[in-house]
């Protein structure tokens, strides 16, 4: 219920839009990607789990994956990179350097022997097959 405007966004946004060319943000101000901008799609079949996760921009192996059980975590390595030259000045640059990480915990467990992954155009895609349980059994009662 709280209807105040948060600081400092309103001024930002005007001279933003009234001012592009001239209203530049410090060189590295930018804050690393929060977990929650690692988007993610999880869909169930019976047979397991298929997860696609967007993480642009990053290479292959700077990704890395691990399962727990049914916990399923993913993390990032993001590294900032600034080139300047003799004859050009930097005005702004949007790269940087740090680890971003992001966990769930599916309904069942994983098979972590058949477990997938796949890394394609920015989009991981990680296929996680259930772990098989023992059939149920019926218990006879003495």
């Amino acid at each position: 219920m709280n209807a105040l405007i948060p600081r400092g966004n309103l001024f930002d946004d005007f001279f933003r839009d009234m001012t592009p060319g001239l209203y530049f943000k410090p060189l590295h101000g930018d804050p690393l990607p929060q977990p929650s901008q690692i988007k993610v799609d999880v869909k169930e079949t019976d047979q397991g789990y298929t997860v696609q996760a967007e993480v642009p921009g990053v290479a292959k192996d700077d990704i890395h994956v691990s399962v727990d059980g049914s916990v399923v975590t993913l993390s990032a390595e993001i590294k900032q990179s600034d080139t300047q030259t003799r004859d050009e000045k930097v005005l702004r640059s949007e790269r940087y350097y740090g680890a971003v990480s992001r966990s769930f915990q599916l309904s069942a467990d994983i098979d972590q022997d058949g477990a997938k992954a796949k890394y394609d155009n920015g989009v991981l895609t990680l296929t996680l097959p259930k772990k098989k349980t023992g059939a149920s059994q019926r218990l006879t009662i003495e």
